[in-house]
């Protein structure tokens, strides 16, 4: 089966009704829930203080529950993908990848995930494998 990552800006966009990019997240969410989606618990953590800050605790729970419910497979980040971050993050010095848009491409390679939920424009500007020719599919689009 197909998976797809998800990342936090597509989690975010779906718990703020006030997001701008909710309409589309839940339209592309509707459309991928046939599919595996997954994610990494660095973007669990992100996503509990992105929500919690800019929506209360209670939201932040909401969250958490839904994950613990099994609507994603949890991926752990190991210290093999945070020393590949450290390198994307050497490599790409142009771009302002976090930490954990970095483990989450790494993740991603480990995993030979190719497709990606996500509003982060950093997805879009990845590229990988040889001579970084190879790029992830970015839902929406």
């Amino acid at each position: 089966m197909t998976r797809v990552f998800v990342d936090t800006s597509a989690f975010y966009a779906l718990a703020d009704e006030s997001d701008r990019n909710h309409p589309r997240a839940k339209n592309a969410y509707e459309s991928l829930l046939k599919l595996s989606l997954v994610t990494t618990d660095y973007v669990l953590l992100e996503c509990w203080f992105l929500i919690g800050n800019h929506l209360g605790r209670e939201k932040a729970i909401s969250f958490w529950d839904g994950l613990r419910s099994g609507i994603v497979d949890m991926i752990s980040v190991t210290t093999q993908d945070l020393n590949k971050a450290r390198g994307i993050v050497d490599k790409f010095s142009d771009q302002d990848f976090s930490l954990v848009d970095a483990s989450s491409f790494a993740v991603m390679e480990r995993e030979k995930i190719k497709s990606v939920f996500t509003f982060d424009s950093h997805f879009r500007v990845y590229r990988f494998g040889k001579d970084n020719k190879q790029y992830f599919e970015v839902v929406p689009q």
